[in-house]
């Protein structure tokens, strides 16, 4: 089968071709694929060296299958092209996610909504990912009726550059020494800003997580308030989750809930302080659960504290998990 990587050499990219060679998705030829300036570098699959080539060299190629992490402008110009050729198309970027024809897909959740039509199919922002991997059979238990979420979001969810800017802040660089991707120093401090600002005061990156969840769970019903934040670490994000429930629960169902919920690990005793951690999540493709505990300023109010590594299961490995459904379905020709 012939698979294409776009954006091949960003951080997300190389993550997806490690994913799907630790997954053996049946690659038999892989096409990593970057902007002009990055054609002709060499990136490894399998062990092997491969040439970088631009999206044109890689439609005349053919491809059964492109997964996308290029950024939404890359995705809304080269995913029709690709799909114009029968080529599937798994898109990380923002681009296709609330198109109304295009669908959003957590696999352990929704993957019943692919079809034989679908042919650009949208990987949902990474802390919606793992916020509803675990929420989703709370969900159908006991009917969720707001969620009110802050993340605590790693610096690798912006890329390769604002990892060299934490590192050259922590070796003691002034600011304004080295190229900067945030508007102030990351290290040692903490933004309360990803994405851009909108009118009303939010940031794209926390709409993204209203507007996401209504899609994958299909209730609009549920209200959901975001605050997005930019931490300085690497291993993944940690989101402080609070819920409302419509019906009642107990803290024992939503533990076995939990326990035996595909992709989720719980980590809840704190009496001896285990609890989800990012600097232990990176590397992992599961959604580590802990800190359960009832709200009780609210009736039927539950909290809980979810991290994931936002380039695997946030990101490349959902990816990836969404071609395995669409290969398992007959959707891909090997």
């Amino acid at each position: 089968m012939k698979v294409a990587v776009v954006g091949a050499t960003g951080l997300v990219g190389t993550k997806m071709m490690q994913v799907l060679e630790e997954r053996n998705f049946p690659v038999t030829e892989l096409i990593p694929v970057a902007s002009e300036r990055s054609a002709g570098k060499t990136v490894y699959f399998r062990g092997k060296p491969l040439t970088v080539v631009t999206a044109a060299e890689a439609i005349a190629r053919k491809p059964v299958l492109a997964i996308f992490s290029a950024g939404a402008g890359a995705s809304r110009e080269l995913a029709p092209q690709f799909a114009a050729i029968g080529c599937r198309v798994v898109d990380n970027s923002s681009c296709w996610r609330m198109d109304p024809d295009k669908k959003l897909v957590v696999p352990e959740i929704n993957a019943d909504v692919l079809t034989a039509d679908d042919y650009i199919i949208a990987n949902p922002n990474c802390s919606t990912i793992q916020m509803l991997l675990p929420l989703a059979p709370l969900h159908a238990a006991f009917d969720i009726k707001r969620i009110v979420v802050s993340t605590y979001q790693s610096v690798t969810g912006t890329g390769q550059k604002a990892i060299v800017q934490m590192d050259a802040e922590r070796a003691g660089a002034a600011w304004g020494t080295y190229p900067a991707v945030y508007p102030y120093p990351i290290d040692r401090n903490i933004l309360p800003h990803i994405d851009v600002f909108l009118e009303d005061g939010y940031t794209k990156e926390e709409m993204k997580m209203v507007n996401e969840t209504h899609k994958i769970l299909r209730d609009d019903r549920i209200g959901v308030s975001a605050t997005t934040v930019r931490v300085p670490v690497r291993g993944g994000h940690s989101e402080s989750v609070n819920l409302e429930f419509n019906r009642p629960f107990t803290l024992e169902a939503v533990r076995d809930i939990l326990s035996h919920t595909p992709g989720v690990v719980l980590q809840d005793d704190p009496a001896h302080n285990i609890y989800p951690m990012p600097l232990y999540a990176e590397g992992r493709d599961e959604v580590f659960v802990g800190r359960i505990r009832r709200d009780t300023s609210v009736e039927s109010g539950l909290n809980l504290w979810c991290v994931s590594d936002n380039l695997r299961k946030g990101a490349a490995t959902n990816a990836v998990q969404i071609a395995e459904v669409l290969l398992k379905q007959g959707f891909l020709a090997e």
